[in-house]
């Protein structure tokens, strides 16, 4: 029953990647036993952790939002 509730609590969403960092993806998630899916949420969580934040962190100081474009000086 975790495991299905953890797959719940999950957000969903398309990621447009080249076919050659799909395959070497696929190759390092293969050497891990793990699926793509699951090499890059590892991947993802790791770069957080080693840039000293905690996700928890990450969701409280509005991260999670979509970052306004910045503004260009014309």
């Amino acid at each position: 029953m975790g495991e299905n509730q953890d797959m719940k609590s999950r957000k969903p969403f398309l990621l447009r990647i080249s076919p050659e960092l799909f395959e070497a993806l696929e190759a390092w998630a293969h050497q891990e036993f793990r699926s793509v899916n699951a090499q890059i949420e590892y991947i993802l969580k790791e770069a957080v952790r080693k840039r000293g934040r905690a996700i928890t962190e990450l969701r409280q100081s509005g991260a999670d939002a979509t970052p306004e474009a910045p503004h260009s000086a014309s």
